[in-house]
């Protein structure tokens, strides 16, 4: 067999290994169950617990009246209160919340600011540990953590809490349907939270004992006992990929977490240019390679291999009759789209985004390589006018 086809088989083994031996990553069936399934009393006097929101907000006002009224209306039977982190915004958010309160009503809002971050902390989490300490302060069970892009339906919080309460779990995130309205979101979007399942399998995250953990920083349910325990945020300060630090500090004080897809929460932020998914990702993608050349490099490799080689290979065999490389690709692609078709059922896009998935993963590929490229530039991770020239990935300790 020529060198083409050796790679291409190469390809649809690692594809045969993904569809089985991953966690089944690409099902998306791991959603939160059915409310009757929770047992949890109806009456309102039924010791619900009491949760804080906590929402850390930089420069959200064109978002602000499409999320944040969805928190205040929450249909909560228990006592919670909203705590609306302004952090350091110059588009008048914080003020913007306040009228928001004032004219929806609902749950109490308490907008504060945390001045700008000591040395060592990332944003959010700096908002973060602000909101936490206020929140404390009333003592409540359980802490929702949620960005000021993410709309709630007016169930979610029960919901979570239910879910929470029922499975005796310290942590409950849900991934967020991000928008797909655009043409460039269309085509990134779904992949982006493939690859993210694929990275981290839902199912291997909520097996009871299990080592792998992240959660969905968009949407997080946690139990004030157990942040105090793994010390939240303290203890992951600098992490650019809070989320995933976040479940690992969780886990590693024994709590139990689970993830999952979203179905009553939806984020509301737009990404219509592609540069503007560019950003998103590729802030973050080289601190999840641990700032490690030879990570990028075989990421780079295996991108290639695996995403790449099965058109390359079919490219190939239709051109200059190598019937080998030309089936092996064929094979490896359609195992490739297959695994891809549930997310995008998922999204409610057209199933012909399928096979056009080895194109959008060679953007991710360029997404990577120019997250290492601003690294070493100096740059680090930028967003929201903050650069972080050496931020933290998730740590595994």
């Amino acid at each position: 067999m020529s060198a083409v086809a050796w790679i291409a088989m190469g390809s649809l083994a690692a594809w045969g290994w993904l569809l089985l031996g991953q966690g089944f990553f690409w099902r998306t069936d791991q959603r939160l169950p059915a409310h009757e399934e929770y047992h949890v009393p109806e009456d309102p006097a039924a010791c619900w617990p009491s949760v804080a929101v906590v929402v850390p907000a930089r420069d959200e006002a064109a978002v602000l009246p499409a999320s944040l009224p969805s928190l205040l209306a929450q249909a909560y039977p228990g006592e919670a209160e909203v705590f609306l982190i302004d952090d350091g915004s110059e588009d008048g958010t914080g003020t913007l919340a306040r009228e928001l309160s004032a004219r929806y009503g609902g749950l109490p809002l308490t907008v504060a600011s945390p001045g700008e971050p000591e040395p060592g902390w990332t944003g959010k989490l700096w908002a973060l540990r602000h909101g936490i300490a206020l929140a404390r302060a009333h003592d409540p069970e359980y802490l929702l953590l949620t960005d000021a892009d993410i709309a709630h339906e007016p169930d979610s919080l029960r919901e979570l809490v239910a879910a929470a309460r029922a499975h005796e779990l310290d942590l409950v995130s849900q991934m967020a349907r991000l928008r797909v309205v655009s043409l460039w979101e269309k085509l990134v979007v779904p992949a982006f939270v493939y690859f993210f399942a694929q990275l981290y399998p839902f199912r291997w995250i909520n097996r009871p004992g299990g080592r792998t953990a992240a959660a969905a920083g968009g949407c997080v349910l946690l139990r004030t006992e157990a942040a105090v325990r793994a010390r939240i945020p303290e203890s992951i300060h600098q992490a650019v990929i809070d989320d995933v630090s976040l479940a690992r500090a969780v886990r590693r004080d024994g709590g139990r977490i689970w993830l999952g897809l979203a179905e009553r929460v939806d984020s509301v932020r737009p990404y219509p240019r592609l540069a503007d998914l560019w950003r998103m990702i590729s802030r973050s993608a080289y601190a999840q390679l641990r700032h490690n050349p030879l990570v990028l490099a075989g990421t780079v490799a295996g991108l290639a291999v695996i995403y790449l080689a099965p058109p390359v290979a079919v490219g190939v065999g239709v051109s200059a009759g190598d019937t080998a490389a030309g089936w092996l690709g064929f094979a490896a692609w359609a195992v490739m789209t297959g695994t891809y078709i549930p997310m995008l059922r998922y999204y409610r896009q057209t199933l012909a985004l399928a096979p056009l998935l080895p194109l959008t993963a060679s953007l991710y590929l360029l997404m990577t390589v120019d997250s290492a490229v601003q690294h070493y530039r100096g740059r680090g991770a930028a967003w929201k006018g903050r650069t972080y020239t050496r931020p933290q990935a998730a740590p595994d300790r």
